[in-house]
């Protein structure tokens, strides 16, 4: 008797669900609000409920299925409200779903649902976007997720949204229309188009090249859908982006310093692991020659901000050397443990080198024989050293695309003596980490640029000194030896001449294995590269990084 006055109720409350759900919240009152955040039912509607009627425990797979096709079928029907109140977000759906059609000019929606993994639901998106008498088909692929609701229990899309598009984030609008910046030429240095057909990683850098460097090239705008990005992407410094190119606009060109065949090796080399980014510079100028990631959504290479791990030695040694806290050749601590601020550090696996030197400890990659110098610091000394000499953490560099420069906020107590092996507050990207090695390799800092200063007379960000000839030497020694017989040793054995190198592996909460970090310098080229959730640097990111280097020599 129960399920079936309940089915009644909903059945004779439905067409006020349907209505608007805009005047629902704002009214906020009596039977729309149980309708938006109440209990479930087959047709989209929701009721109120008691708390005994509130489900629990793990999702169905019915439960899972059959509110994805719901959601679907509602917004593949043009019925926004109906798919909104499907969703633990109605109001941002609903938004974002009239949008679609209405800016973006989307029509003719099929939306394809895939097989279930869990409460995650993949779904194939064909339409046609239409712009006056301008139509173009569309296709891509999607995701939703579907969890209980808060309120009630009841299977519902966890809204955000990603659901609509995948590269779109809080803030986000998909519009139809007139581009405002005229579209780009990206050429390598040699002269060759740069495409995404060609070199999949450079979608976000074409992005940001035509963003920065589309109006003075001189082209003219085309017809579009794109993603317009929000504060808050803005704010991570991501760019507009083409999603269909209704009709073409004509480009300017801009030049760029990459290589193509470093491109090539760099692409083909991280497209064998998840999650890998790379980055090749060229130390005595500073040109970008390469840049790739595995995930081509965002550019972790040129913009992530990630704990470095041990990769953070290198800057942290020219610091203690310089402060003669530490000498290459100097006996070192090495301890199994090390407490400070409250904290114990210890090594990978608690090893520990009794009566080693300073070069042993860096190539073995010895925490504690870093973290032992803590108390001889100022809370100030790591942020000094990374900004005054290896021109991080200044959010001035201007390489002709968007970027994060580096973070090593100043901290104290066990933070700061965490940050010296990379940890802590740090953050870091395989471009800090290369340009890192870059220094260390030259001598000098050179801000890394993908665009030349020439094109548009822009000033690139300096350091505002050098190490002296003796820590240059040290660190040069340390990071050979490292490459040589340290932990680098494995991956960088196929490269030959002048190299040295430096493994990290950083730990993450939440993750079973660390990012692993690999920088390193052949001749005049340097590179870094990360590859996340996968383990120790030297066998994850070392052979990316190291191969870059025999190949571009």
């Amino acid at each position: 008797m129960g399920n079936r006055r309940n089915a009644a109720e909903r059945r004779r409350t439905r067409p006020a669900v349907l209505g608007t759900v805009v005047a629902v919240v704002v009214g906020g009152a009596g039977f729309g609000a149980y309708a938006l955040f109440g209990g479930g039912a087959e047709d989209g509607t929701r009721t109120a409920s008691t708390a005994e009627d509130v489900k629990t425990g793990p999702l169905s797979a019915e439960e899972v299925t059959g509110t994805a096709e719901r959601f679907l079928t509602a917004w593949q029907s043009g019925k926004v409200s109906e798919a909104a109140a499907l969703t633990d977000a109605p109001e941002a759906a609903t938004a974002l779903l009239t949008a679609y059609a209405k800016d973006a000019r989307v029509k003719d929606v099929t939306l394809t649902p895939g097989t279930r993994t869990g409460g995650k639901v993949p779904f194939a998106v064909k339409g046609t976007v239409s712009y006056e008498e301008i139509s173009k088909p569309l296709a891509y692929d999607g995701e939703l997720t579907v969890v209980r609701g808060a309120g009630d229990g009841e299977p519902v899309v966890a809204w955000q949204p990603s659901v609509v598009h995948p590269e779109l984030k809080d803030g986000d609008k998909l519009v139809t229309g007139e581009a405002g910046t005229p579209p780009v030429k990206a050429l390598d240095r040699d002269g060759g188009e740069l495409t995404t057909d060609t070199y999949p990683s450079l979608g976000t850098v074409l992005d940001g090249l035509r963003e920065k460097y589309g109006e003075k090239a001189g082209g003219e705008a085309g017809v579009e859908l794109r993603i317009v990005r929000g504060e808050e992407s803005e704010k991570a410094k991501l760019s507009d982006r083409t999603v269909l190119e209704l009709s073409e606009g004509t480009p300017g060109t801009v030049e760029t310093t990459l290589s193509p065949s470093l491109q090539a090796a760099a692409e083909a080399q991280v497209a064998k692991k998840e999650r890998a980014s790379v980055v090749v510079l060229r130390p005595s100028t500073g040109e970008i020659l390469a840049v790739a990631n595995s995930s081509h959504g965002f550019n972790t290479a040129f913009q992530g901000s990630l704990a470095p791990g041990s990769t953070m030695k290198v800057i942290t040694s020219s610091m203690l050397i310089e402060k003669d806290l530490a000498g290459m050749d100097e006996k070192h601590p090495c301890p199994k443990y090390f407490s400070y601020g409250g904290w114990k550090f210890q090594n990978d696996d608690k090893f520990e080198i009794k009566d080693g030197t300073f070069k042993a400890s860096f190539a073995r990659s010895c925490n504690t024989a870093f973290i032992s110098q803590a108390p001889e610091l100022k809370d100030d000394d790591l942020t000094k050293q990374a900004q005054q000499v290896f021109g991080l953490g200044m959010n001035d560099w201007q390489i002709g695309v968007p970027t994060f420069d580096g973070s090593v906020p100043v901290q104290s107590a066990a933070p700061m003596a965490a940050s010296l092996i990379g940890q802590g507050g740090v953050r870091m990207n395989p471009l800090n980490m290369a340009s890192v090695s870059a220094t260390v390799q030259s001598g000098v800092f050179r801000q890394p640029y993908l665009v030349s200063p020439e094109v548009d007379g822009r000033k690139l960000a300096t350091a505002s000194r050098t190490l002296s000839a003796d820590t240059l030497a040290q660190l040069r020694e340390m990071m050979s030896y490292t490459a040589s017989y340290g932990t680098a040793a494995e991956a960088m054995a196929p490269v030959s001449g002048q190299k040295g190198a430096k493994t990290g592996s950083a730990e993450v909460d939440g993750q079973k294995k660390p990012n692993g970090w690999f920088t390193a310098y052949r001749g005049d080229l340097a590179a870094a590269g990360v590859v996340q959730k996968a383990g120790h640097g030297g066998s994850t990111a070392g052979p990316i990084v190291a191969e870059l280097l025999r190949s571009g020599g």
